[in-house]
């Protein structure tokens, strides 16, 4: 995803969040490639680490330890910039717990269409906080990363929901937070509340096309394993009735912009 702007296997950075046949299919078989216009100014070294990492067969695929040792990892991790990690880290993340969970769930697709060039400087201090750099940050490192944060204004004591905050960004319940996690929650407002952004994101819910979230296609969105932890059908109605302005029982694209606003 670094690399490229897309996850291995897909099309395209703006592939749908939900796995289509065809990707499962390339998936199974370990089929993949490097496009000339994606992969063109990324070195031979970086892509024959991914071909390593992506071997079908675990026997032969390239195990953490080779990883980190591999010359592409080696050649550049010194070279590494160092980021500064600003005080806006903790202000995201406890943003990010209040928002209401349509939105989460919006900013998380509207953060697969970004463009590489849009999340470079997230990007750095997601790789500066990512200790370990295996693309997922724990409570040790986040833990690590604020503790940083704070020690520039003086203040010692880590915050007590820290863990509870992690939570709360970690949408898919994986223990741990991962890329696509992190730019969710950092997205300035500039970036997610443009028009188009916000159109990506809709139709991602409007499955049918027909220009309205409908309850059942927002229950599949909120209940998919991707987007975001599921929830009851009482605690969607609510969130239904919250943003369906003018009770018809659906959500139209002026409501939904109303709800990220």
């Amino acid at each position: 995803f670094l690399l490229c702007g897309y996850p291995p296997f897909s099309k395209k950075r703006d592939e749908s969040l939900f796995a289509s046949a065809e990707l499962l299919t390339k998936i199974k078989l370990g089929k993949f490639s490097f496009p000339r216009k994606d992969w063109g100014n990324v070195s031979e070294d970086a892509k024959d680490l991914i071909r390593m990492l992506l071997k079908k067969d675990s026997r032969v695929r390239c195990t953490a330890i080779e990883a980190v040792n591999h010359v592409w990892v080696r050649s550049n991790a010194p070279r590494a910039k160092k980021v500064p990690l600003g005080a806006s880290l903790l202000d995201h993340l406890r943003g990010f717990r209040s928002l209401h969970k349509l939105k989460k769930a919006a900013l998380h697709v509207i953060a697969w269409h970004l463009e590489e060039s849009q999340i470079e400087t997230v990007r750095d201090t997601f790789m500066e906080l990512n200790t370990g750099g295996d693309g997922l940050l724990r409570l040790s490192e986040l833990k690590s990363g604020v503790a940083q944060v704070l020690s520039q204004t003086g203040v010692k004591d880590i915050p007590a929901d820290l863990k509870q905050i992690m939570v709360e960004v970690d949408t898919n319940g994986s223990g741990v937070i991962d890329y696509t996690e992190f730019i969710t929650v950092m997205l300035d407002k500039k970036q997610y509340m443009q028009e188009e952004a916000c159109w990506s994101a809709f139709r991602a819910f409007d499955r049918d096309g027909d220009g309205k979230i409908s309850m059942q296609e927002l229950e599949q969105v909120l209940n998919g394993d991707h987007v975001e932890k599921a929830m009851g059908q009482q605690a969607i109605k609510k969130l239904m009735r919250e943003v369906d302005s003018n009770r018809d029982g659906e959500i139209d694209f002026q409501e939904f912009m109303q709800m990220m606003r």
